[in-house]
């Protein structure tokens, strides 16, 4: 009964063997759990043997699931991109362009425009933005199709990864809690900072993360890091003088604390953001996008673009 297995049985075993959970499958597939163990079942029935063992507890791949997965996975993933791309060449650039950010600094201060003028290119596709938080891998949302297109911090060192046009360049502040007693200073280095906590975000890349705030100073002395939720706790956080944070400015201007201040850092070279995607996403719309990025980032920047702004009414939480 192979010859009668359907495309939507494969994609709902690839998503269920990812979350493995039938309310997160669910949620992603747009439809309800029972739905998906109906699918689930039919797709086993047609193939002959269990793929998953389910309790009210758990899910697992069996060894057949597991091996399934293996091979149909690479497949499947290619069926989907060939398919899109068709239907893209087809149709010219249309429907939505999903790009994601944890904080809106990391657009820059020109993303506004690149969006205004991609939409003004192409009026039948729309830009969704959207907040991916610290709760997952950032990497995660493109490696799952949730979203076509990151704006990251740099560095990023992914095999898989394409770096694109850079969104912003920016130097070094510490953000420091106003009675802070580094607060008074004119600039600090990262050895000023020996003895304090920092922040630690475990869901970006790691690399990227020790670029922007070094485990260790400059002379060796080790930083202790403090795991954080999201930005606003960050912040929070300096404000009690529980940490400090090295950073770059934008984050103040976008979002300002009355407890908090800064001071610039002498030894940290400046931060860069920019825009990444899978080097396998070969998407008309992703590359329409990022054709209009590198146009208006060649042009001088209006003067209402040289200072970051706050975020858009379309910067949503996913």
């Amino acid at each position: 009964m192979w010859s009668t297995v359907e495309l939507r049985e494969i994609r709902t075993f690839i998503v269920l063997s990812e979350e493995l959970h039938f309310g997160r499958a669910a949620e992603r597939l747009e439809v309800t759990p029972s739905r998906i163990s109906q699918i689930v079942r039919t797709f086993e029935t047609r193939l002959g043997g269990r793929l998953f063992d389910r309790t009210s507890r758990r899910v697992a791949l069996t060894p057949l699931g597991e091996q399934l997965l293996r091979r149909v996975g690479p497949i499947y993933d290619q069926l989907e991109r060939t398919l899109k791309e068709t239907q893209e060449s087809a149709t010219g650039v249309t429907g939505t362009l999903r790009i994601g950010m944890y904080t809106p600094i990391n657009g820059g201060p020109r993303l506004v425009e690149i969006i205004k003028t991609f939409e003004f290119r192409h009026p039948d596709c729309r830009v969704l933005v959207t907040d991916t938080g610290f709760a997952r891998d950032q990497l995660d949302w493109l490696r799952k199709d949730d979203l076509d297109l990151l704006a990251m911090r740099l560095p990023i060192e992914d095999p898989e990864v394409t770096i694109g046009p850079v969104l912003s360049s920016e130097e070094r502040i510490v953000a420091l809690a106003t009675d802070h007693p580094l607060a008074a200073r004119e600039s600090v280095g990262m050895d000023d900072l020996a003895g304090y906590a920092v922040a630690d975000v475990r869901t970006l890349p790691r690399k990227m993360m020790d670029a922007f705030i070094p485990p260790r100073t400059p002379s060796g002395k080790r930083l202790r890091r403090i795991k954080i939720r999201t930005m606003g706790e960050s912040i929070v956080r300096v404000a009690l003088g529980e940490t400090v944070h090295p950073t770059v400015r934008s984050l103040l201007d976008h979002s300002p604390h009355p407890g908090v201040t800064s001071v610039p850092m002498s030894d940290m070279p400046a931060s860069k953001t920019a825009l990444v995607w899978l080097t396998a996403n070969r998407s008309v719309k992703l590359q329409a996008f990022v054709r209009a990025a590198s146009d208006v980032l060649e042009t001088p920047a209006p003067a209402s673009a040289r200072r970051p702004q706050p975020g858009n009414s379309r910067y949503l939480t996913p």
